[in-house]
């Protein structure tokens, strides 16, 4: 199947003339968003609130999702400058919370992890404040990576799941298992730490295979969940299956929060770092005074 024509709920217009202060900045620092680079259909409302994904480790990933719009090339090297950018950005933008992630690569003998580490430690100085979520990849397994990273404090930790194991296959590179121990070794070397993964709804996933793989990230520690609409960047990429219906979304939402997720974010429009800063308002919210 190859559903190209996008129904009523999936007509978001992108209007470039929101994005322009973000763009200067993003020049002027030399910088990277996932926004950007994976063709988010969020990216006016973002860049029209100052809001923005860093998307460190440079823009070119080392694996071959066929979901992902994300370049794939040779990578370069990494820019020795660009943690202390990213946090210059950070404060010049005055985030409140901040979420960094990273194309994979396979190529660095750590995957990344000291960069992420010596960027939360650069945003802890130039903005104390402001709340620091990283999106992690999978570090091949390397679990002295994961412990580097996880030392880094930061407030909340993802690491996407993507789909369910049956489609693997779309993920070139990853292992659904592999995963699935990075989130639960994250929890086991810090339990304060919350956790955090998303997947994609609409590449042939059935129901039961979803909430077969909420079950295991329950187990794993995770605490926070999103769930979104997967769009193909273009006819190059893995075909949508499914549009799903916002009703759905929604009945998702409750059925995982009634399983145990702290906070869910569910709806044709949610990627990982949509609304990020409202994960954890609920807790706090029912925390007694």
């Amino acid at each position: 199947m190859n559903l190209t024509r996008k129904p009523e709920w999936l007509q978001k217009k992108i209007t470039p003339s929101a994005h322009g202060e973000m763009e200067g900045l993003l020049k002027e620092l030399r910088l990277n968003t996932v926004c950007q680079q994976a063709r988010c259909p969020n990216i006016s409302e973002c860049f029209g609130k100052r809001q923005a994904t860093f998307l460190i480790l440079g823009r070119i990933c080392t694996r071959l999702c066929s979901f992902c719009s994300v370049s794939k090339e040779t990578p370069l090297a990494l820019d020795p400058n660009e943690p202390v950018s990213v946090a210059e950005a950070v404060q010049r933008l005055g985030l409140a919370h901040v979420v960094i992630t990273s194309p994979t690569r396979d190529d660095l003998a750590d995957g990344g992890a000291a960069a992420y580490a010596e960027t939360v430690a650069r945003i802890r100085v130039a903005s104390p404040r402001t709340k620091v979520e990283l999106l992690i990849p999978d570090f091949q397994g390397d679990g002295a990576a994961l412990a580097t990273v996880v030392a880094s404090a930061p407030d909340i930790l993802g690491h996407n799941l993507e789909t369910v194991p049956r489609l693997y296959g779309i993920r070139s590179g990853a292992d659904y298992r592999r995963s699935l121990a990075l989130l639960a070794e994250a929890h086991r070397l810090d339990p304060e730490l919350k956790t955090k993964s998303g997947l994609m709804l609409g590449l042939g996933e059935e129901e039961g295979e979803l909430f077969g793989v909420l079950e295991e990230l329950l187990q794993t520690g995770c605490s926070y969940l999103s769930l979104g609409q997967y769009l193909a960047p273009s006819r190059q990429h893995y075909p949508v299956q499914r549009f799903v219906e916002p009703e759905l979304f929604e009945s998702y939402k409750q059925k995982a929060l009634a399983m145990g997720f702290l906070h869910v974010e569910s709806g044709p429009y949610v990627r990982s770092s949509y609304h990020a800063e409202q994960y954890g308002e609920r807790e706090k919210k029912a925390a007694p005074k």
